[in-house]
This record gives C-alpha cells, sequence and structure tokens, in this order.
C-alpha cells in the first residue's frame, strides 16, 4: 500500500504554520523529553588530519641519529626543534602549540596504531573511525555508537549530540539508531532545510512497509528539527568567539565549533578536519604549512574556551588515519606508514609537566619492514575517552575492553 501525500503530513505532523511540528517518531528534545546535559559538561572536538600526516616530523626524535641518517633532506634540524623533553619535541611549524603545552595543556601519546596495520587511506581511515580492527568491516563509527549508547532512554536525544562541522557526514558520526549532525553554517543548513527538502519529501510516496523510506523520513524529520534547534541556540547567543581565528578552513571550522559551544547547544562531540596530508612529494613545505594552520587554529580555539571559562570542560584530541615511514623517499617526501602520535589539547589532562609525553619515543632500530611499530591501541585512547571523559560505557561502544591510558 501507497503512503499518500496527506497521510503522511497527517500522521508525521511534518507542518508548517509558523514553525515547524515535530513527528511523532520524533525522538523531540523540543518537548522536553530529552535528558539534557547540565552547563559545564565535558565536551570531546576530534580534529582529523587527512591523508596520513608524517607523525616523525610532527614530533621529532631529534637525539636520535638514525631519524638523521634515514632523512637527509626531510629531517628537522635539532636546533629548530621545540624541545619537549630529552628526546622529541615539535616541530617549529607548532610553535602556538607549544605555548599551549608549556601551559600544561598538551599531552603527546607516542607510538598509536593497531594490529596487523593497512597503508590505504579509505581503509586504515574505516578502521580509525569505527574503532574496528583489521579485518572486521563495521557500518557504524565509534561516536555513532556513543550516541546510540546515550540516546536509547525514554526521552532519546537528537542529531545535534553531536555535531561535524563539515558538509557531509563521516562515517565515525553514524550510529544504527542516531547519527550526528553536519553543519557548516547553522543558518545555511536551516534556510535548506525549509526551502525544498520538505517540499520534495511531501511530494514522494513510498510503500508504508518500506525500511529505508521509513528511515529517510526519519532521518530528514530530525535534521529539520535539529537544523532549527542549533539555529535559534546560535542566534539568539549573546556569546561570541573573543579570539582572533586564523581566516583558513580549519580557523573558521573551529570558529564554529565555539561559537556552538558557547550558544549552549548541548552537544558533547564536534568533528572537525583538515586536509592535504599526504605528501609523497616535497613533503617539507606543505606539511609545515598545514602544522601551523592546525596550530593557529587550536591556539586561537583554546584561548577562546579559555576566556568562557570551557577550558577544563573542552578536550580536543588529534589523529591521523597513518603515519608515514621512517627512510624518506626519491622524491623528498614520505610513503605510507604505520604507527603515530596522538595530541590531546585540555585544561583537563592528568600529571605534571614531565607526564605530557605519554610512551617512549619511536624506536627506530626496531622496525617492521621500514615502519613504526605501535605499542599503544588506538582504542585504548578512545576507551579512555569514552569512560573518563564522556562518562559512557566504553566496552558497549567499542565492543571488547581495552586497557584504559592514565590520560586524564
Amino acid at each position: 500500500m501507497i503512503m499518500k501525500r496527506q497521510e503522511f503530513l497527517k500522521q508525521s505532523a511534518l507542518t508548517t504554520a509558523g514553525t515547524m511540528m515535530i513527528p511523532s517518531f520524533l525522538k523531540a528534545y523540543e518537548l522536553g523529553q530529552m535528558n539534557v546535559d547540565p552547563t559545564g559538561s565535558k565536551i570531546l572536538v576530534v580534529v582529523q588530519l587527512s591523508g596520513g600526516n608524517d607523525g616523525l616530523n610532527t614530533v621529532v626524535p631529534f637525539r636520535n641519529d638514525i631519524y638523521y641518517r634515514e632523512r637527509p633532506t626531510l629531517a628537522i634540524a635539532r636546533e629548530k626543534v621545540l624541545a619537549l623533553n630529552d628526546e622529541i619535541g615539535f616541530n617549529p611549524a607548532l610553535e602556538p602549540l607549544k605555548a599551549l603545552y608549556d601551559d600544561g595543556l598538551v599531552k603527546v601519546i607516542n607510538n598509536v596504531g593497531y594490529p596487523n596495520p593497512d597503508r590505504s587511506h579509505f581503509r586504515s581511515m574505516d578502521i580509525w573511525q569505527t574503532a574496528s580492527s583489521s579485518d572486521q568491516y563495521l557500518n557504524t563509527g565509534w561516536l555513532g555508537r556513543y550516541l546510540d549508547a546515550t540516546c536509547s532512554g525514554p526521552g532519546g536525544c537528537a542529531q545535534h549530540r553531536a555535531i561535524e562541522v563539515d558538509d557531509t557526514l563521516s562515517l565515525s558520526m553514524k550510529g544504527n539508531m542516531v547519527n550526528g549532525l553536519a553543519l557548516l553554517n547553522p543558518q545555511k543548513l536551516y534556510n535548506q532545510t525549509r526551502d525544498g527538502m520538505i517540499k520534495a519529501l511531501a511530494d514522494h510516496s513510498y510503500p508504508e512497509t518500506h525500511s529505508n523510506a521509513g528511515y529517510l523520513y526519519k532521518t530528514l524529520a530530525e535534521t529539520v528539527s535539529s537544523a532549527a534547534y542549533v539555529y535559534d541556540k546560535s542566534a539568539k547567543s549573546v556569546h561570541r568567539t573573543i579570539g582572533v581565528y586564523p581566516t583558513h578552513e580549519l580557523g573558521r571550522r573551529l570558529k564554529t565549533v565555539s561559537e556552538l559551544i558557547q550558544s549552549d547547544t548541548r552537544t558533547r562531540v564536534y568533528y572537525v578536519s583538515i586536509s592535504g596530508f599526504d605528501t609523497h612529494i616535497n613533503q617539507m613545505g606543505q606539511q609545515e604549512r598545514l602544522l601551523r594552520q592546525y596550530a593557529e587554529a587550536v591556539k586561537a580555539f583554546m584561548d577562546d574556551m579559555k576566556s568562557a571559562n570551557r577550558q577544563n570542560d573542552v578536550l580536543v584530541m588529534t589523529f591521523s588515519e597513518f603515519g608515514r615511514r621512517v627512510k624518506q623517499n626519491a622524491s623528498n617526501g614520505t610513503d605510507h606508514g604505520t604507527a603515530n602520535n596522538v595530541i590531546l589539547v585540555g585544561g583537563g589532562l592528568s600529571g605534571t609537566r614531565s607526564d605530557r609525553v605519554y610512551d617512549q619515543a619511536p624506536d627506530l632500530q626496531n622496525l617492521d619492514m621500514g615502519d613504526l611499530k605501535f605499542t599503544i591501541d588506538f582504542r585504548s585512547i578512545y576507551a579512555t575517552l569514552l569512560e573518563d571523559w564522556l562518562a559512557t560505557d566504553d566496552v558497549a561502544i567499542l565492543g571488547k575492553k581495552f586497557p584504559k591510558l592514565s590520560l586524564l
């Protein structure tokens, strides 16, 4: 049986009478049914460095002669490295990040990876975004499953619980029952949902029993409602960013994150990315430019959080799908590798300054066919963030127990 347009409108109440009405199947927060978090709840901001960032030229083992031997033209000169301890230091392009490190707001985690690593961009990114094993294929992301786990109560919750500042939603933010919300600009998404999408939905008919159609109805209705909520909160907010953000893409996106946090949208997870790290050719200039953009944007963002008194509530996790090989290639670049570093930035990190580097420097004498060996499974980082930061059941989301780390 085909559902007629009038029947759909009657059942969903997706009509306009000055405002958007809420479908009966929508887990509506506007109706006061959602268990919202109080002001001050912990927020996770994930920054993805797409393309496979070269970790050895990001966190530089400046005391290691093998590093300089294997990278005769790409190695960062010892005198330029911003030392973190006696063995490793930041690329000089990360000077703004070093300032945060000196303030006790940065932790570097070395040798992060997973067993049987995959050197394909797409497959390795899938593994990181789904938190799967290398031989396991999942269609939900670790943050999407976080949404599923935290939205299963009577009130449920909505897409704006997790926001990706992009025009498409990554796999990491897709759950079985709930997806995150992708937007570049709250007003633009709001206008789009009011202009065309509702009319297109209302003009089409689908079988009542068609599960895919039902899913699309539900997803679109939730998107409309979430877009209206986020736009309303951001438009009414008196909070605006105080610091000066760089005008490049990552700077703009972290500025949007800051505005949404200060608008009190009750979002627990934000996701942003910066691309261009696949540096097979002439790596030096390209990577330094991108690392500088990253460091400038994160510094402006954390300064903003400090001004808003949210520094201790916000944690930034930065990762890339894999590192690069130890030996440079013939094109003054580096090829796909394995283990890499993960960087945490925020006011809730544990330990003293001497603890800001987690795990030893990469062992360049003990390689796996020219690649770094991992010693920390990236899912241990996820488990720690899920349980200790987002206060949820890490085992339920990751599917098994991973050792927690002393990070927070």
